[in-house]
Order: structure tokens, then C-alpha cells, then sequence
């Protein structure tokens, strides 16, 4: 007879602990007693388990066990002396501009109090405009002068907004006042320099987060809901030092579970925890996840813990079919897959970060997208797979002001090596490719400008020329600007009839496609088009692809979005 019992600090099969309403451990006078019937004990510390994160792994073989032996201390109790039940249960992100003002966080927080069947980790982003005012500041004062940054307008603008909202929270302005002191402090230290680093860059931007989760946490406290604040830097989360765009490495995910799981069994309080920021493995400073970032925080935890749901609340409706700003009359899609989701990020979709569906993905998390505007939205919901009998097309997706590059080779037909060359230019200049489509002697593609989002234009423009420039020393090279992408998130097993239809739109409204790419297994088929005729494009399909009116599309296989699979669950 063999008898297994494992727990975990890193998700496994869907909870943190075993899916009973009993303890994993029974306490009989305080000491515990195992079967002389038990022939091995293995013990397995960290042990690597199917997420990829890692684990405390207890297994017994060849015999029955009774209990483990354990003594309880104050000092170090057992995960399993906490029920299960008693756990937390979800992450809840808040974004910007569901934290714009007092009375926002009041709603906030009156929406986390509305689940009390929830034990959540709450993550915040900076409030409202915050992050862009901090970086306002920033640049000013590389030219101010040091006896000017007191007058630097965004400054007064982030202070006047904290402590209103401290006062109108009824909190205590002590709680984010060193926080504006060292702000107003670094500003005068990056005048006196005359430059703004990456480094400090992000320095700069992590008071939005600190000061909104104290600010929050207090305000918790206040109304009776026991809270306690983190900096993400503080409890584990560590990145790369690529300062403004770093990346979360492995070692956060037992750290995180270690620290917000064990101050969670000695001293139950919701944990407030800062969305975006990390710190650097080797420099130890402040890193940033790049904007959006708050919602790979968020993944991050949900994955750490192993919890069963994590819960992004916006400022829309869910995942759209396109942007409402292009097209007001865009539905919200009820259910995606991570793979459509992060297609949908990546191209232009302001709804998630990009890498934030990884940990969700790895360890099979659902992700629910809702409106903190309006709570009883149902929302999107991001799973591992759907049912996509009658799916067609999920989503319309715009991306403006991209650079084309057509390259063709000067050698002769055959010659090999012409596209490592081409890449290996992108990557020694450090800009990232956005589509490619690609022959023997040609190649044409897009670059992407959301990784440019903290360059100034005059220097994204010399580094266009310092691409060129590279490439005609092995190619003939034609730039060509101000281009749209269109990406079309769907079924792929549609893929010809979708294309099908999209020409035949895009003809009728005398659009021409200056290029199209998708890949083999892709949700995802992707067309550039002039910048001033990509609104109308988006409008035709959306009009084409998901009104009312019943197409000959609609009458074969049906428009309606999948629900999710029977199946998602079962990997």
C-alpha cells in the first residue's frame, strides 16, 4: 500500500493546497505521530513542479501514513495547519484610472468589500496620470536648474493630488509625505546632473505606485479591512536590470509565495501590493516591467501562489472586438485563449501587457477581464482553451505609425545567409520586429514603435537612418512610414474564409494591402495599410464581420464567439 501527500507553494493541478476543507496535517497535543507501517520519507525541497516555478514536495511510499511528524512553533507553523478554505483565493489589479481620485479608491474599495467570499491580493498602478506626470517632471528638470524644480508644474500637480486624496480619505498625509520629500529631493538631484538615466528613470516613476498602495492600504485599515502595503521590490521580485522594460526571472515565484503566504498564516491582512515594479538581480535597483506592466505583476502572484483566479479590472467592458474610440459600437468578447489574448496585447490591444498572460498560461490560471466602471459587466474571460466550433473572427486590432522595410538582396538567387544578416543588424541596434513576410532575395517588414515609447522622435528617427544605412551595405532598402497594421485575431482553421471576406471588403472600399503575413499555427493574420486609410479599414471589417445584418460568413459557421471548452481545465 502506498500513501502519497505533497503540498506546494507554487500552484499545482489547480490550488495552493490540497482541495479539501481539512487540514493537510492533524495536530494531536501539539505532537505528531507517524504509522510504523511508512518503509521511505522523501523529502524535496523546492522541488521543480509542472508550472515551472518551485515547491515543497512531502511523499511517503510504502506504507501507510497516519500523520507527519511536526511540532507546531509560533515561529514557523505548517502550511497545512491552515485550512485551505482559509487562503487566498484570487488576484484583483487595479489599473490607473480606476484609482484617478479618492472617491475612485472609495469605490474600489467598496467593490473588493462587495466579494466576501474573497480573500484577494489587491495590485495597484500609480494614480491616474501619475506615471506620465512623473516622467513630465523628470525631463523638465535635466534643464530647469536646481533652484526651479520646486516650480516644475507636474510636481505640485502629484503632490496637490496625493494629499487631497489623504485628506479626503480621511488617512494620514504622514503615510506618503517622505514619499514626496524624496521625490522633490531626486528631482533636484537629476537638475543638478542635467541628465536622466534608465536607471533613475525608473526610480522616478515608482513613487506613483508606493504612494497610491500606502494611500489605499490606510484607507482599508480605516473602514475596518485589515490590509497591509508591499513594495513588489521588497518581497521578491526580482528582474534583469534592462532598466524601463525589465523581465521577471524565476527565482521571484518561491520568494513571493514564501513571503506573502507566510505573513498571510501569522497575521492575516489583505495584501496591497505595487503593480509594475521590481528589482534588478544584479544592481539591486528599482527596475520597471514597461507601461502595463501591473498586469504581469499581478500573473506573477496569481502563478506564486497558485491561486485560482486572477481578476484585471479595467476601465472597459473586457477584451473588445476593436477599439471603442474607432468604433463605439464594439462588443465586448466573452471568452478568449491566452494564445488570442496575448496576440491581441502585443498588437495593439491597450486592454493587457503583453507578457502578462506567461504566468497565467503556465500554470493554467484563469484571467477575468472586468470594469471596475461597471461591475456587473460579465467581462472576458482568458483560459487555456475554448470552444471554437462558431468562433470566426474574435477581434480587430490597429496599430499605428509603424515603419515598413522592404530588403532585397544584391546577390544572386541562392546565395545563403541573407536573412541571419538582415536580423542580426535589428539586433546589434536593439529595435524589435513587429511582422515579416519573406522570400529567398527578399524581405519586408515592420518595426515596432511601442518599444521606442521613451525616445524622443529625433532619436528614433537617427536610428531609422542608422538601420537603413547598415542594410544597403548588403541590400537595396526602401523605407516607407506613416503605415498601419491590422491584426485579425480568429480561427485559424477559418483562415480562408476570413481572408476571403476581408478582401472582398477591403476592395469594395478601394483599400490596397501592402503586405500580409500569418504564421502556420497563428491565431493571428496580420495586414499593412497607409496610416489615413486605417480607420476606415477597421470600420468596414468590424461593420463586415460583426453587425447584425446575417452575412453569407454568419449564415455557414455563425459569429458568435466560443464559450469555454469542457476541456480547459483538464491541462
Amino acid at each position: 500500500m502506498t500513501a502519497s501527500m505533497q503540498f506546494c507553494a507554487v500552484k499545482a493541478g489547480g490550488c495552493l493546497l490540497q482541495k479539501t476543507r481539512q487540514p493537510l496535517f492533524s495536530r494531536r497535543d501539539n505532537d505528531l505521530a507517524v504509522s510504523s507501517k511508512v518503509a521511505s520519507f522523501e523529502l524535496c525541497r523546492r522541488t521543480r513542479d509542472v508550472c515551472g516555478g518551485s515547491a515543497l514536495r512531502v511523499r511517503c511510499e510504502g506504507g501507510s501514513v497516519d500523520m507527519l511528524v511536526r511540532n507546531k512553533t509560533e515561529e514557523n507553523p505548517s502550511f497545512g495547519e491552515i485550512e485551505a478554505e482559509n487562503q487566498l483565493t484570487c488576484v484583483m489589479k487595479f489599473g490607473g484610472s480606476s484609482l484617478a481620485s479618492a472617491e475612485r479608491m472609495r469605490e474600489v474599495a467598496d467593490l473588493i468589500c462587495s466579494f466576501p467570499n474573497e480573500r484577494p491580493v489587491i495590485v495597484l498602478s500609480a494614480m491616474g496620470k501619475t506615471t506620465n506626470k512623473l516622467l513630465l517632471a523628470g525631463e523638465k528638470a535635466v534643464s530647469c536648474g536646481v533652484t526651479k524644480v520646486d516650480s516644475i508644474d507636474e510636481l505640485s500637480f502629484i503632490e496637490e493630488l496625493h494629499l487631497r486624496a489623504a485628506d479626503e480619505l480621511g488617512v494620514d498625509r504622514s503615510i506618503i509625505t517622505t514619499h514626496l520629500e524624496e521625490l522633490g529631493q531626486l528631482l533636484k538631484g537629476i537638475a543638478m546632473m542635467k541628465e536622466l538615466t534608465l536607471r533613475t528613470k525608473d526610480y522616478l516613476v515608482s513613487f506613483g505606485e508606493c504612494m497610491s498602495t500606502r494611500l489605499f492600504a490606510a484607507y482599508l485599515n480605516k473602514i475596518g479591512v485589515k490590509a497591509r502595503q508591499y513594495d513588489a521590490f521588497e518581497i521578491g521580485f526580482i528582474t534583469t536590470d534592462d532598466f524601463t522594460n525589465a523581465d521577471i526571472l524565476e527565482a521571484t515565484y518561491p520568494t513571493v509565495a514564501k513571503m506573502l503566504h507566510g505573513d498571510w498564516i501569522t497575521d492575516p491582512a489583505i495584501p496591497v501590493v505595487t503593480g509594475f515594479l521590481g528589482k534588478g538581480q544584479k544592481s539591486c535597483a528599482i527596475t520597471t516591467l514597461g507601461r502595463g506592466g501591473s498586469d504581469l505583476t499581478a500573473t506573477t502572484i496569481g502563478k506564486a501562489l497558485g491561486l485560482r483566479e486572477i481578476q484585471v479590472w479595467k476601465d472597459v467592458d473586457g477584451v473588445l472586438t476593436c477599439d471603442p474610440n474607432i468604433y463605439p459600437s464594439a462588443e465586448p468578447v466573452p471568452y478568449l485563449t491566452f494564445e488570442e489574448a496575448s496576440e491581441l496585447a502585443y498588437f495593439g490591444a491597450q486592454v493587457l501587457h503583453p507578457q502578462s498572460m506567461r504566468p497565467a498560461r503556465e500554470c493554467d490560471i484563469p484571467v477575468r477581464v472586468k470594469n471596475s466602471y461597471n461591475p456587473n459587466a460579465p467581462g472576458t474571460v482568458i483560459t487555456r482553451s475554448r470552444d471554437m466550433s462558431k468562433a470566426v473572427l474574435t477581434s480587430i486590432v490597429l496599430k499605428r505609425n509603424v515603419t515598413m522595410l522592404d530588403i532585397v538582396s544584391t546577390r544572386m538567387l541562392g546565395q545563403y545567409g541573407f536573412l541571419a544578416k538582415v536580423f542580426a543588424i535589428f539586433e546589434d541596434l536593439g529595435i524589435s520586429v513587429d511582422v515579416v513576410a519573406t522570400s529567398e532575395v527578399s524581405i519586408s517588414l515592420t518595426l515596432d514603435p511601442s518599444k521606442l515609447w521613451s525616445r524622443e522622435l529625433i532619436q528614433q528617427a537617427s536610428e531609422l537612418d542608422h538601420v537603413v544605412e547598415e542594410l544597403e551595405k548588403i541590400a537595396i532598402v526602401n523605407l516607407l512610414q506613416r503605415r498601419s497594421i491590422i491584426s485579425l485575431i480568429g480561427n485559424v482553421q477559418r483562415s480562408s474564409l476570413i481572408l476571403e471576406k476581408v478582401f472582398r471588403v477591403l476592395r469594395t472600399n478601394g483599400v490596397n494591402v501592402q503586405m500580409i503575413s500569418q504564421g502556420a499555427s497563428k491565431v493571428n493574420i496580420s495586414m499593412i495599410v497607409n496610416d489615413d486609410e486605417a480607420e476606415q479599414c477597421v470600420k468596414a471589417l468590424h461593420n463586415a464581420f460583426f453587425e447584425s445584418d446575417v452575412t453569407e460568413l454568419d449564415q455557414e459557421l455563425g459569429s458568435e464567439n466560443g464559450s469555454v471548452s469542457a476541456s480547459s481545465n483538464g491541462h
